[in-house]
């Protein structure tokens, strides 16, 4: 007999923001996640993702959750009847849910990616499952290693406050998101994590920053919190009595001072090195005043914002200001479209923020697809996320996203990429292009045919080919990827994006002979320099190539950057550069507490 169709989504309790946001009845803030279903065995442990609950500071192996069958068709959260009992805090004490946390979590921002971008997503190494640690070591720091497959949450204990509970990274949902994103990232672009530029190096923290500060304004429990319990004397609020908000509040700035100052207050500074910075400290780098004479030098041109983080802060800003005025503008319709409306329910505002939201995580993954596969800037960012949201929104009348994108990434002294149009859009290719020796089935997925399209049309596409160049980069077809999107009027947008990269090793006495010339004085002429380039292809749904999104390996000006920042930065004198990169990066900011959390437990 055939059977009813299996279910395709579960919900999994998890902690909504982090322990020390509490309910009115003194209780963790604790919200449901949507995520897919699937056959869980202990750990719990799927298909792609592996929970391994080891402490590697204690030597400990906690028990691995074991999931109750499935009763009826429908799966059972073992945590949930703890909430509803008016418990949630007697979660914090138990490691078994402390694994859901991070599975819960994990699953959903993968889930997240792939809807966005409208296929599977690969991890940055050979394996199928990414592993979580959840107490995997007695520091406050997290990180993604790519060499052991793995995220590691750490736990420590704030001097001078006892030891009864410790503080778990994997119990934050923006830093587990964060962690994640990493991940997805490495798989999607495996080459950002290559020393490049301040701006490649920011990029991941500040993209792994959008997507975990989005996700967490997109869950309505959240909004709802941090709407209805922040009071500040210091900055702007919503004046809220009875869950109500006058109209004449609704102000972009008492917007920022309720929910952005609210949650940055609400994210603990016991892991103000891990996560929450990114939200305060990016809320103090104020849009540039274009009209002051002299013109204020732009932020990515200053010393301190070479810093990754501090670099990546400044791609948060431009995202939260442009999550600002979508969020004023959406709310504006609805009182604009009565006269007589003199309050807004605060369930319209919790709504309207987090579909802002929701939509602008769509945005900010989707334009991955559309940014070159190495040497990229925040330029490149904006040009991608405005261009692949034209073609799955065309008409963006309504809420006028893309608008206020250039104007958001403007204000912090960013505009679009060279190569794009006047509106930052990247241009579409012309007509001419040879495919009569490719099949057009083998180009949704096989990389050799993709590279027979390159062969076959080099010269229209400007990949090098002349004597100066013959013999000096090669070219390898990266990845061939088919999309499926599905636009706001249901009609779907099928895509195939394809990535090549070039390399070329030089002695530094030879790159005048490729046309970079101008190099600083200080770097030996033996010195060997690795040069990048790359390009994206987008194909439409009839195989004809849409857009060449290009960095050329032999640029003068992309080149002498790179070249210049890596010298100062020490990358050509230090082989371990680029080892453990990301717990490097983390542990700077933070501070490590050694401590036995079995105790705790």
């Amino acid at each position: 007999m055939r059977q009813a169709p299996l279910q395709r989504t579960r919900k999994l309790t998890v902690i909504a923001q982090d322990p020390s946001v509490l309910t009115p009845d003194g209780q963790i803030l604790t919200t449901e996640l949507d995520i897919p279903a699937e056959d869980l065995s202990p750990g719990p442990r799927g298909h792609r993702v592996h929970v391994v609950d080891y402490d590697s500071s204690t030597d400990t192996l906690y028990a691995p959750i074991r999931y109750p069958e499935v009763v009826d068709g429908c799966y059972i959260d073992p945590f949930k009847e703890t909430v509803d009992r008016g418990r949630a805090n007697d979660l914090l004490r138990e490691p078994a849910f402390h694994a859901q946390n991070v599975y819960a979590i994990v699953m959903r921002t993968l889930s997240r990616f792939e809807f966005a971008l409208g296929r599977r997503v690969n991890w940055g190494f050979a394996g199928h499952q990414l592993y979580v640690a959840p107490h995997a070591f007695s520091d406050a720091n997290a990180f993604y290693s790519e060499e052991d497959q793995a995220l590691a949450f750490g736990y420590f204990f704030v001097p001078g406050k006892g030891r009864s509970t410790p503080i778990l990274t994997a119990l934050s949902y923006d830093v587990v998101a964060h962690e994640t994103t990493h991940a997805i990232l490495d798989g999607l672009r495996e080459r950002y994590t290559a020393p490049s530029s301040p701006e490649q190096a920011g990029f991941h923290e500040g993209f792994a920053d959008v997507v975990s500060l989005l996700s967490v304004f997109s869950l309505k429990d959240v909004v709802r919190n941090v709407l209805l319990s922040f009071r500040s004397k210091d900055v702007a609020t919503l004046d809220i009595t009875d869950h109500k908000i006058p109209t004449a509040s609704v102000t972009k700035e008492n917007l920022e001072g309720s929910l952005l100052f609210g949650l940055a207050e609400q994210m603990g500074s016991e892991l103000s090195g891990l996560r929450g910075s990114a939200l305060r400290r990016s809320l103090d780098i104020k849009p540039l005043n274009q009209k002051a004479r002299p013109a204020p030098t732009p932020y990515l041109e200053r010393r301190e914002f070479r810093e990754p983080h501090r670099c990546g802060e400044i791609l948060v800003a431009a995202i939260l200001e442009a999550f600002l005025e979508v969020w004023l503008g959406r709310l504006n319709r609805y009182i604009q479209s009565d006269e007589k409306i003199t309050t807004i329910d605060v369930s319209i505002a919790v709504e309207e923020g987090a579909e802002a939201a929701d939509h602008l995580l769509n945005i900010a993954i989707r334009g991955l697809d559309y940014m070159p596969p190495t040497d990229i800037r925040f330029s490149d960012y904006l040009s991608a996320i405005l261009t692949c949201d034209r073609e799955t929104v065309p008409d963006d009348s309504k809420y006028s996203y893309r608008q206020k994108l250039r104007d958001s990434f403007s204000v912090y002294g960013i505009k679009p990429a060279a190569k794009s149009d006047k509106d930052g859009y990247w241009r579409f290719e012309a007509d001419g292009f040879c495919y009569d020796r490719t099949h057009f089935e083998s180009m949704l997925s096989d990389p050799n045919e993709i590279s027979r399209f390159i062969w076959d049309n080099r010269e229209k596409l400007g990949l090098e080919d002349d004597e100066a160049f013959w013999g000096k980069a090669y070219l390898k077809v990266q990845s061939v990827r088919p999309c499926i999107r599905i636009g706001p009027d249901g009609f779907t947008i099928r895509e195939t994006v394809a990535e090549y990269v070039q390399m070329s090793t030089l002695r530094f006495d030879e790159l005048s002979e490729v046309g970079i010339t101008g190099m600083r004085a200080d770097i030996p002429p033996e010195q060997e320099i690795t040069l990048y380039g790359s390009g994206t292809f987008v194909f439409d749904e009839y195989g004809q190539l849409k857009y060449h999104i290009k960095n050329n390996i032999f640029s003068q000006t992309n080149q002498k950057t790179r070249i210049d920042y890596l010298w100062e930065s020490g990358y050509y004198s230090n082989p371990a550069f680029t080892k453990n990169l990301f717990s490097r990066m983390h542990l700077g900011r933070t501070l490590a507490v050694n401590v036995d959390m079995t105790e705790a437990f």
